[in-house]
């Protein structure tokens, strides 16, 4: 069977659970991981809904744009496997123009830089998603999300030029993941001619990681990653340099690959205790890394002898992961659906 096609399966025979997931998700409004830079004495936060009324649930901001992300997703790939009627009900429901314009004054807010690059770049991945479901439904949420876009394109454009350093753990400021998952959008608005978030983020990714080699990749993972830095970077560079040249800078970047060093990126990570909101982010650190090893062999040319040590890799944390997406404590429900939906399709 062919890669495409088994993964594509899996997801579509989880695809309804998944769905279940997101809605319960998005509906839920505690508990809540709410983070405010208070100003002056008395400056407490709104209560969750009331601050952002689009994206309330899921436990904290960026988990519950994820979860729509996945609903929309769901929606364009796999329609007649989930309850379509009922998604489309909650995204109306949850996609009003009003709802989204308070979305986007909270992205340019001081409590919205807390969501710099990882809430960023699910918000525009959730803004090209809308765009790709070509149905009235999808141009209608499209348009009530650009206000959205156009904060968060804003908040890239101001940040990038300004960011010296990348940031290189395996958490939400990471910076390679947060500039990949933006990539899509900033396509799309290229192909509409305007280049500049796509030329940022091109420009950044030169500049901070076309450099790097011998990367050490042996002391991953840390005991809270759910991104591998490694694996992240190169999962990036896949998309911004040309099929050969990524060829040449993986080979210096993690020469071991096809020999399957080094061991640590190739064995799944262990969870000990999934009601532990720190140490459950492993299990996303297992279904991300094997997005991240389909994308680099699929990134490959034929008959690269590394190819088939990145889809065994992906296979086996594949499986270390999607256990534990339904039915598992709320830490790691509230957002690991998304990187199942991610890594399977």
């Amino acid at each position: 069977m062919e890669l495409a096609d088994d993964w594509g399966e899996l997801l579509r025979a989880e695809a309804d659970g998944y769905a279940q997931v997101a809605l319960t998700n998005i509906r839920r409004e505690f508990p809540s991981g709410v983070y405010h830079d208070m100003t002056a004495p008395g400056d407490f936060p709104f209560r969750p809904r009331a601050r952002t009324p689009a994206f309330y649930g899921s436990y904290d901001w960026h988990s519950c744009v994820e979860m729509h992300w996945l609903l929309l997703r769901l929606l364009r790939i796999a329609e007649d496997e989930i309850p379509a009627k009922e998604i489309r009900s909650a995204l109306n429901a949850h996609f009003r123009p009003v709802a989204l314009t308070a979305e986007a004054e909270f992205v340019a807010s001081r409590d919205g830089r807390t969501e710099r690059p990882y809430g960023w770049a699910w918000a525009l991945a959730l803004v090209c998603e809308a765009q790709c479901l070509d149905d009235p439904d999808g141009k209608k949420w499209a348009a009530a999300l650009q206000p959205l876009a156009d904060a968060v394109t804003g908040c890239f454009l101001d940040w990038l030029p300004k960011a010296t350093y990348p940031v290189r753990y395996g958490v939400h400021a990471n910076s390679a993941f947060g500039m990949a998952r933006a990539l899509d959008y900033a396509h799309a608005r290229a192909r509409t001619g305007d280049r500049a978030l796509l030329d940022a983020i091109s420009a950044k990714a030169y500049d901070w990681f076309s450099g790097d080699t011998m990367y050490p990749a042996s002391w991953e993972p840390s005991g809270h990653d759910f991104l591998s830095p490694a694996l992240c970077e190169a999962e990036l560079m896949a998309r911004i340099l040309p099929q050969a040249e990524f060829c040449t800078w993986l080979s210096v970047f993690l020469p071991g690959i096809a020999g399957g060093q080094p061991a640590t990126l190739f064995n799944p990570a262990v969870v000990s205790d999934p009601a532990d909101g720190q140490i459950a982010h492993l299990h996303g650190l297992n279904a991300s890394r094997a997005w991240c090893w389909r994308r680099i062999a699929e990134s490959l040319p034929a008959g690269d002898p590394r190819i088939g040590p990145a889809i065994a890799a992906a296979r086996t944390h594949a499986g270390a992961a999607l256990p534990h997406v339904v039915g598992d404590d709320y830490m790691v429900e509230h957002w690991l659906a998304a990187y199942a939906v991610l890594m399977l399709s």
